[in-house]
């Protein structure tokens, strides 16, 4: 059954998905700073995974098609990484709050441009190069690595922007012979099987109001990713996909008035060197893919 196309839907969509994704950052980010990260993870994983097969199962074919795998190794490796991810995204909130976390991490699109040659085979031209070569200066500005003491705790976001372009890039890969239900349902199961294996053995009692704050980040897990699949249903991801960059100016606007965090000029500086070469390497990505081949 086909999908018509509504591109202003498609934008408000994606505008909603980010601004649930910061707000689940930022229950994320509280429960963490009580809990322990493993278990968080696991309980938002368990309501994830459930989401998942019920949606899954109202798909044509059902669960039986979803996993159908031509890549299953490559796909239990997806789930793996981004749940691993998720954990060390959540330890960056606790080690340096919502605000220089994602500032840092919104590296990930120049990894993934970066990447997409020697994993993908793709063509990096040198404007996009230069891009990511700008947007890494913004890094340096973020990071101050020249004044005062430099931040070890920085290189935690780093290193989850990494897992993250990586686990975008093998979504990419496995597209090619997989549908987006099969690599979704090896996502959320995969995931909820890995973090089980890990969080069982760190779990601890939580009280009411915190089952509440436990209960609530589940739903905007499920909520973020149904508006998620659902805006790249309506609208082309050319589109949309530069609108994920809102999920920056969300988290801080949480982590400055939820949190008392302070935006540090480099900080913001930075973050907006990193987001324009961003921008910029997506426009460049859908000026090629337009390009008659």
């Amino acid at each position: 059954m086909s999908v018509t196309q509504n591109t202003k839907l498609g934008i408000w969509l994606m505008v909603g998905t980010t601004l649930i994704f910061a707000v689940q950052d930022g229950l994320s980010r509280h429960l963490a700073g009580t809990y322990n990260v493993w278990m968080v993870v696991m309980l938002r994983y368990w309501f994830f995974a459930a989401f998942v097969i019920a949606l899954v199962s109202r798909s044509p074919g059902g669960i039986r098609a979803a996993v159908r795998s031509r890549m299953p190794k490559l796909q239990m490796l997806r789930g793996v990484l981004l749940a691993l991810e998720i954990c060390v995204m959540v330890l960056a909130f606790i080690a340096l709050g919502l605000v220089e976390s994602h500032a840092v991490f919104a590296t990930y699109p120049l990894l993934i441009a970066a990447l997409s040659g020697p994993i993908l085979g793709e063509t990096v031209g040198w404007r996009r190069w230069l891009a990511i070569g700008v947007g890494f200066v913004g890094v340096v500005v973020i990071l101050q690595p020249g004044y005062g003491v430099f931040r070890v705790e920085a290189l935690i976001p780093l290193a989850a922007a990494l897992m993250f372009a990586l686990y975008g890039l093998l979504t990419r890969y496995v597209a090619r012979t997989d549908a987006a239900m099969v690599s979704f349902f090896w996502t959320g199961t995969t995931g909820a099987v890995v973090m089980t294996a890990i969080g069982i053995w760190h779990f601890e009692p939580m009280t009411p109001g915190d089952m509440g704050w436990m209960a609530l980040l589940c739903m905007t897990a499920a909520l973020s990713h149904w508006c998620l699949i659902r805006a790249y249903e309506v609208a082309e991801a050319s589109a949309i996909q530069p609108l994920a960059y809102l999920q920056l100016p969300f988290a801080t606007l949480i982590g400055l008035f939820v949190f008392g965090e302070e935006l540090r000029l480099n900080v913001a500086m930075g973050a907006g060197i990193v987001v324009a070469a961003g921008l910029f390497t997506l426009w460049r990505q859908h000026v090629k893919s337009k390009r008659p081949v």
